[in-house]
């Protein structure tokens, strides 16, 4: 379609200069008009006096909270049409830049969230040894490369913590020593101070900075940060439900950061909201996909929010110095290639339906406009300018990512006038490969299922983790059994011996958590092994109903099970409030098999299929997840997994 259009425009040469119209009707879509006589408050687009900063991109994050954890587990076609919503070029949002987690054992993006506790030497700093930080870091972006082939161009400190300028130093000394040169530093992904008056103060600081990056900046930077020249990023951003609202605080941000705060870069939080929705932050991605069970995933406001910009520019683009805000709320900006290409967004997103999540946000006033658009400088001679549109809002008055008939700008002396109402999205392109995607309907939404088994018989996995288990702390892959060749050769298994250097409150026990969250009546039945002798312990549980930055307080039904020969039953994760326990027939290296049965405002359980304790009342949390784990940082496997849930 984008093929014919300039032939269309041709044909309209002698209409009246009126885009929009389209299909949806005249009074459905706004009106466009190329202004032969230009009024007085035109805002002027304008290359003469050079161009403004070096546009890097608009991306994602995948991690902070293993926020991509079920979307490994979708079946194909839908795994690779999500990836194509949110990747292929002129299909969806056709994101510039993926911002990764590197894998630090915790609850924890190329950023550190968290440490291998081993690197602490007995304390959470990962600064005790930079040394063997910086290494770690380093090897971790070499392997990346050998095994994924994944080059990685931005690695970061970590994750809205402390910084220390001597590990950033050792961290450049060391990629160097690599051959990593090409590998820039971004700093401190938390707030633009006191990172850039350090700079300031220390020459070497600043000349291994290659990019100062802040997290939920509210569009704004500071004097120190502008000083040191650098490049500007909001390195994490939006962070917000993927509604409208969430769409258009994502509008608004995406112009905004770089008109009030001068960030070439900006990357939300976070990818997609592929975990369980009742984690802190559901829904918090540019898309959904949090049913690998079912199918089905949902396309957001937000992707097509972010097309608007991604697909009519990329890296290496520049800012036009003629940005700004419009008279009448909302904001414009505009990039070129250097090669005659021009790319204009517009948007008008209101107080109310842009709100992200965070930093507050300062009243203002967006109303009804003409705003009109004078092209000089290089551009003055552009003769059609492709139309894109979206209005969010009430479902019977909203456009996502809709292309409107091209401006024809012959004879308007390079001028155009745009009608705008509030919470609207315009981009003006002279590039013709914009494209809404579109792939079959995904399956329907179906719940996790009530009957669910997982042996784990799993020889060769392409996967370290069992399906839809979701690691709130400690980590569980799967393992090869050595020792026992039989039933068990295949389990699942708690790997950390020891607490990582923690980004959130992890809990002091290892816990995975899996199902659906309404569970209310269920049975968990596991075969559990305990491998550290007198000190150790497993657990299964049903009805917990926290996790993420807050599964310390997780309340539910825990059943415990310990190598002196002791059980526990508690209705919180810590195990601060204990409704029954007593002595068991139980060791360490033996298996055993316990049953979780929750009914109503009881529960019992059983080791072995014998009753060890029955009708125990527990009238808090009435639903939540089921799950398994273990009481300290310890090994411990864990096969024939069953969930049976009747409510």
């Amino acid at each position: 379609m984008a093929e014919r259009l300039p032939q269309a425009s041709r044909q309209r040469r002698g209409k009246a200069m009126t885009a929009a119209a389209g299909s949806a009707g005249r009074a459905a879509v706004p009106l466009l008009l190329c202004a032969l006589l230009v009024p007085g408050g035109a805002y002027v687009l304008d290359d003469s006096d050079g161009l403004g900063r070096e546009f890097d991109g608009i991306g994602a994050v995948s991690g902070g909270g293993a926020t991509s954890r079920l979307l490994v587990n979708y079946p194909e076609p839908y795994r690779s049409q999500i990836l194509d919503y949110l990747f292929k070029p002129n299909f969806g949002a056709s994101l510039h830049i993926l911002k990764v987690e590197i894998g630090g054992d915790g609850q924890t993006t190329g950023l550190p969230w968290s440490f291998p506790g081993w690197l602490g030497k007995g304390f959470n700093w990962p600064y005790v040894n930079l040394q063997l930080t910086a290494y770690y870091v380093m090897t971790w972006i070499v392997g990346a490369k050998h095994y994924h082939d994944l080059d990685i161009d931005y690695i970061g400190i970590w994750n809205e913590r402390s910084f220390d300028i001597n590990y950033i130093k050792v961290l450049r000394r060391m990629l160097n020593y690599q051959g990593l040169h090409r590998v820039k530093i971004i700093a401190s992904d938390n707030l633009w101070e006191p990172i850039s008056a350090s700079m300031l103060l220390d020459t070497e600081l600043l000349n291994v900075i290659d990019v100062i990056g802040a997290h939920y900046p509210g569009t704004r930077t500071v004097r120190d940060a502008r000083l040191t020249k650098k490049k500007l990023w909001s390195s994490e951003d939006f962070s917000t439900l993927n509604n409208d609202v969430g769409a258009g605080c994502l509008g608004r941000i995406l112009n905004q950061n770089y008109i009030n705060g001068y960030m070439t870069a900006t990357i939300a939080w976070n990818l997609v909201a592929s975990y369980y929705e009742q984690l802190p932050y559901g829904r918090c991605g540019l898309m959904t996909a949090q049913e690998p069970w079912s199918g089905h995933y949902a396309v957001e406001p937000p992707i097509w929010v972010t097309a608007h910009t991604t697909q009519f520019t990329q890296p290496g683009w520049y800012y036009l110095k003629t940005v700004g805000h419009l008279e009448k709320g909302g904001s414009y900006v505009a990039l070129t290639d250097g090669l005659g290409n021009l790319t204009i967004i517009v948007e008008t997103m209101s107080h109310k339906h842009s709100r992200c999540i965070r930093p507050f946000l300062p009243y203002f006033n967006v109303s009804h406009q003409f705003a009109t658009f004078l092209l000089k400088g290089s551009f003055s001679e552009i003769p059609e300018l492709q139309v894109w549109y979206t209005r969010l809002g009430k479902p019977s008055k909203r456009f996502l990512f809709k292309q409107l008939d091209s401006l024809w700008l012959l004879d308007s002396g390079g001028a155009f006038t745009l009608e705008l109402q509030e919470d609207e999205l315009f981009t003006l392109t002279t590039l013709t490969t914009g494209g809404k995607g579109s792939c079959p309907p995904p399956p329907e939404s179906q719940p996790f299922p009530q009957v669910y088994d997982d042996d784990f018989d799993v020889d060769y996995p392409f996967f370290s983790e069992a399906p839809n288990f979701a690691d709130q702390t400690g980590v569980f892959e799967y393992f090869t059994n050595i020792e026992d060749p039989g039933e068990h050769r295949f389990t699942l298994r708690q790997v950390l011996n020891q607490r990582p250097i923690t980004w959130a409150a992890d809990a002091y026990n290892t816990i995975s958590v899996i199902g659906d969250y309404k569970w209310s009546n269920l049975t968990v039945r596991c075969d559990v092994y305990i491998e550290t002798p007198e000190k150790g312990g497993v657990f299964i549980a049903g009805r917990v109903n926290k996790g993420g930055i807050l599964i310390r307080s997780a309340r539910g039904v825990f059943f415990w099970i310990f190598a002196n020969g002791t059980y526990k039953v508690t209705g919180d994760l810590a195990g601060w409030i204990t409704y029954a326990l007593g002595h068991v027939d139980v060791t360490a290296k033996r298996w055993y098999t316990l049953t979780l049965i929750i009914k109503g405002r009881f529960s019992s359980g059983t080791l072995n299929g014998k009753s060890v304790w029955k009708n125990i009342p527990v009238s808090f949390p009435k639903n939540g997840w089921a799950a398994i784990g273990t009481h300290s940082f310890e090994f411990a496997q864990f096969d024939n997994f069953h969930v049976e849930a009747t409510s």
